[in-house]
């Protein structure tokens, strides 16, 4: 409840300008607007506040009696209304400093503009260039909540690695990442996706992480949807930064302690290898490949993973690497360990919104993150990131969709 209320405090600093500071530029033109047009922005901007004000609410009064998926809308509300307002804010910014600008030339030349009769208005194009910014969160956010969160798309890469062993050539690996399973509400869709995977007939499956938002109880009903997941070298799994309960306040540290004692109990349950800074070897026509994977190791998140221990005697021609945070890659991947071959991350859901289109791509993560999603090569290394199966907070997806991953080794 405590992150609830200094989330919900720095909101409403930042919201609560937003929203004045929006409405005044608004009412300085509105007036000079059709009837129906000016009925029409009110009811709008009004719409919009009083959604977040509910949602608020919501988060304050039902939050912690209420499942995930349901206050994930909470937040997705709030957020909407958040980025309509700041959309609406930068332009109207740039108007304010085009103002301050044109006062400032005046005052110097000494020419004042009251006795000139000249009034600095605000820009009637600038505040429909506001209108009209503000209507693409307004409009792209709510239908993102009702064709994202389950949009699969299967992405498929081929890896080429000179030492890889005839015996696992055309090794079809499949990998999901993010499920993030106290967020869905839709148990027929999220099978819906494990059905494209099986389609794909992976050789082996590998989940980098981040299986719920902070309960292991979160999985009760989907056990029977992720048990589903089989492969003829089996399934293997590693814990994320959300697996460790971090982002919830429990009753007493046993509460959290037996929570991720529960957790690891459902990848058993579920018939995946937990592998928690381990190795074990695939092994086929006297020739292996190494599977390594390690407990979340992030730069700026939770640095639980050791790879040493996990890479300790690892003696194989291809090494690949479950760490679901990507920035362990250049932290100590890269620097250290320049013999494994291919790592498998996850963590950064794409940011859940983005472009991508004809090999461009572009998401808010992307300030905070290098590598974010797909295949990223340096010298002999792969990383690839995968997209998220599942999403957390904003409860859906805008451009970046959920991700079934199928690499071929060649």
């Amino acid at each position: 409840m405590g992150r609830i209320l200094f989330f919900l405090f720095i909101f409403l600093i930042i919201g609560g300008t937003l929203e004045i500071y929006s409405y005044r530029a608004l009412k300085s033109k509105w007036n000079s607007y059709s009837n129906w047009f000016r009925k029409f922005l009110k009811i709008s901007f009004f719409t919009f506040t009083l959604s977040a004000v509910l949602s608020i609410l919501g988060m304050l009064i039902v939050g912690n009696y209420v499942p995930r998926s349901a206050s994930n809308f909470f937040f997705g509300f709030l957020m909407i209304n958040l980025f309509v307002k700041l959309t609406l804010s930068l332009v109207f910014l740039v108007d304010d400093l085009r103002r301050i600008t044109i006062f400032s030339k005046r005052k110097i030349s000494k020419k004042n503009p009251e006795t000139d009769g000249e009034k600095i208005t605000r820009s009637d194009f600038l505040v429909k260039a506001g209108i009209i910014a503000a209507a693409i969160p307004a409009i792209s956010y709510p239908l993102g909540m009702v064709i994202g969160p389950y949009n699969y798309k299967v992405r498929k890469e081929k890896i080429q690695f000179s030492k890889l062993p005839a015996a696992f050539r055309n090794l079809k690996i499949v990998q999901i990442s993010d499920i993030h399973a106290g967020s869905f509400y839709d148990k027929e869709a999220v099978n819906r996706g494990i059905d494209m995977l099986l389609e794909e007939k992976p050789d082996v499956i590998f989940f980098t992480g981040d299986l719920v938002n902070d309960s292991a109880a979160e999985m009760d009903n989907y056990m029977d949807v992720f048990s589903r997941l089989q492969a003829p070298f089996g399934v293997y799994s590693v814990l994320g930064n959300h697996d460790y309960g971090d982002y919830r306040d429990w009753n007493s540290e046993k509460e959290k302690e037996d929570n991720l004692i529960r957790l690891k109990k459902v990848h058993a349950d579920l018939g995946w290898r937990l592998l928690l800074d381990e190795h074990i070897y695939l092994e086929k026509d006297d020739s292996k490949i190494a599977i390594i994977g390690v407990q979340n190791w992030g730069a700026g998140f939770h640095q639980e993973g050791d790879l040493k221990k996990a890479y300790d005697k690892v003696d194989a021609p291809i090494k690949i690497l479950l760490s679901h945070d990507p920035t362990h890659w250049d932290e100590q991947v890269r620097k250290d360990y320049k013999d494994i071959d291919l790592t498998l991350s996850g963590h950064t859901h794409g940011a859940q919104m983005g472009i991508e289109t004809h090999g461009f791509k572009w998401s808010p993560i992307s300030l905070r993150y290098d590598k974010w999603a797909g295949l990223y090569q340096e010298e002999n290394q792969f990383l690839y990131v995968n997209r998220g199966y599942g999403f957390l907070g904003y409860p859906g997806r805008i451009g970046i969709w959920p991700e079934i991953t199928v690499l071929e080794l060649v």
